[in-house]
């Protein structure tokens, strides 16, 4: 007893010091990315779409089919566009060809593939590779990008980390009890407030360095809080996904953390939204 008692603890001590080194490895190659922009940010998230678009294939039984083939080669044009371009009004054309022609497939080689096929093959797209983009376009936002863009950090990492600490000591009330019991309200509430204080502490630090921005010190939490909240929807929504077709995590890309997918599930969701809210109060606000 003392034997399997002394080896599941070697293991577990194993998994976590596995888990925390891939994870500083991860975000130090992330944030470096972040910091240089430029081709390095713009490769690293055409490199994480693609094989974020491999584990959503893979999950939603696309695999090598013409849908998944489709999805990569436009998000790679869409990508390409991206760093000669510079803006998102091409999507709607690649998207409207997409669509034509997974229809056309649909309905020329009927009935070999199933209507959630097609969907998935529209939908991953943007759930993958148009959305991460949105961390590209934000940091190369005239003038002062490089210092908005870490809101989405901020507000993805920080409610992650404040919903965490506080759901275990303090969560009694389940958020979404059929999808993921673990996860409460408190814990919720918690991971938004968190990441706009941590947002607003964020303010002080860079404000007085980004002359074109006349707002006061509270707009950047305001910004985090519809950030955090739409992360927290990215979270359970990439849990649904995994239920739904039943596997516990996306890939094995990231020992002790599964695939791009499982780490990136949040941000996905936030980069987006911070780009519009941020634009929106930037330039009109």
């Amino acid at each position: 007893m003392t034997d399997d008692h002394n080896n599941k603890k070697l293991i577990t001590n194993k998994s976590f010091w596995v888990r925390v080194a891939s994870a500083v490895v991860g975000a130090a190659i992330f944030l470096s990315c972040l910091i240089l922009g430029g081709y390095f940010l713009w490769g690293f998230l055409l490199a994480i779409s693609l094989i974020g678009l491999f584990e959503l294939n893979r999950a939603l039984e696309l695999h090598w089919g013409v849908f998944a083939w489709a999805g990569y080669i436009v998000t790679i044009l869409y990508y390409v566009l991206l760093i000669t371009i510079k803006n998102t009004n091409f999507a709607l054309i690649l998207f409207g060809i997409l669509l034509v022609v997974d229809l056309a497939v649909f309905v020329f080689t009927y009935p070999r593939y199933r209507l959630d096929q097609v969907f998935a093959g529209f939908f991953e797209v943007a759930y993958v590779g148009i959305a991460l983009s949105f961390i590209y376009l934000l940091r190369i936002y005239p003038p002062s990008g490089a210092y908005l863009v870490w809101l989405i950090l901020i507000s993805a990492w920080g409610s992650d980390i404040f919903a965490y600490l506080i759901g275990m000591k303090f969560g009694k009330t389940p958020l979404v009890p059929n999808l993921s019991p673990k996860k409460s309200v408190e814990g919720a509430i918690a991971g938004v407030v968190g990441a706009a204080l941590m947002a607003l502490v964020y303010a002080f630090i860079v404000l007085p360095y980004i002359p074109d921005v006349h707002h006061s010190v509270f707009i950047f939490p305001i910004i985090s809080l519809f950030g955090a909240a739409a992360g927290q929807i990215g979270d359970l929504a990439a849990s649904a996904i995994k239920r739904k077709v039943g596997i516990k995590d996306y890939g094995k890309l990231i020992p002790g953390h599964g695939g791009v997918l499982d780490r990136f599930d949040s941000v996905i969701m936030v980069a987006p939204i911070i780009y519009l809210v941020t634009i929106y109060l930037y330039i009109i606000g």
